[in-house]
């Protein structure tokens, strides 16, 4: 998804760059992609009408109700046409600092509190950021008190779509792993609402996102891996899906033990 809050100088990376990295996943030419190859993955790519930025949450709701609610539909697509594991990932300039807006509404704190380096923000950069959470937090005042309403507010396509996928995933019996800071931020949103809404869910590997680890401990979410993975795209869960395929494997066709 794409960020009109992206316009406050947030990410050192141009707007263009989140449609040039889905691109690059459908041509087969990403890091995911190859993850997938090696553990023979299906990947789904969904672009999250990335020629319209959500609005400017420092000013008014990066959606509206109902195009919240069609997001969240969209993203149980997901899961359609079955599945035995869903591992999700985000594409999104500027969406680290859209996910410390949300966790700052959902846990509390400030922006300096959940703000990070991202995609490579320098010192003055992460400053900016943190004012940005602020000014959106100050602007929706107690319209956060909801977490889904803040997801909504402070939230964005990526996470609204993520938020679906956990919920249809739940209705379906479909465990998850939840890779990186945006889709964490996402279930956030969830498990405020509902405090059993990620019980089929794990957390795949953390990012070297500092408010990452802070929200996993949140919410009781352990990671699988600890890699320093920041790359995006899922390719931690991607990852992480391997080591679950062979405990699978193994639970089902290793010998008893002689005793």
């Amino acid at each position: 998804g794409n960020h009109g809050v992206a316009r406050h100088g947030i990410s050192p990376r141009p707007v263009a760059a989140t449609a040039n990295a889905v691109e690059l996943c459908a041509a087969g030419g990403a890091a995911i992609n190859q993850i997938c190859i090696a553990n023979n993955l299906g990947l789904k790519v969904f672009d999250l009408a990335l020629h319209i930025p959500t609005a400017d949450i420092t000013e008014e709701a990066a959606l509206d109700e109902r195009g919240c609610a069609a997001t969240m539909a969209f993203g149980m697509e997901a899961i359609a046409g079955g599945a035995d594991l869903l591992c999700l990932g985000d594409l999104g300039v500027g969406n680290s600092t859209v996910a410390a807006a949300l966790l700052a509404a959902l846990f509390g704190g400030s922006g300096a509190d959940w703000v990070g380096s991202g995609s490579g923000a320098d010192a003055s950069m992460r400053v900016r950021k943190a004012e940005v959470v602020d000014a959106a937090l100050a602007f929706h005042g107690t319209g956060l008190r909801d977490p889904l309403e803040a997801l909504r507010r402070v939230g964005g396509r990526e996470f609204a779509a993520i938020a679906g996928a956990i919920l249809a995933a739940r209705t379906q019996k479909i465990p998850v792993l939840l890779d990186g800071l945006v889709a964490t931020a996402a279930a956030a949103a969830l498990h405020a609402a509902d405090a059993t809404a990620l019980d089929h869910c794990l957390l795949a590997s953390l990012s070297p996102e500092p408010a990452h680890a802070r929200a996993a401990e949140r919410l009781g979410l352990r990671p699988l891996l600890d890699l320093g993975v920041s790359h995006g795209e899922g390719a931690g869960a991607a990852l992480a899906a391997g080591l679950v395929k062979a405990a699978a494997l193994t639970a089902s066709g290793m010998a008893a033990a002689l005793h």
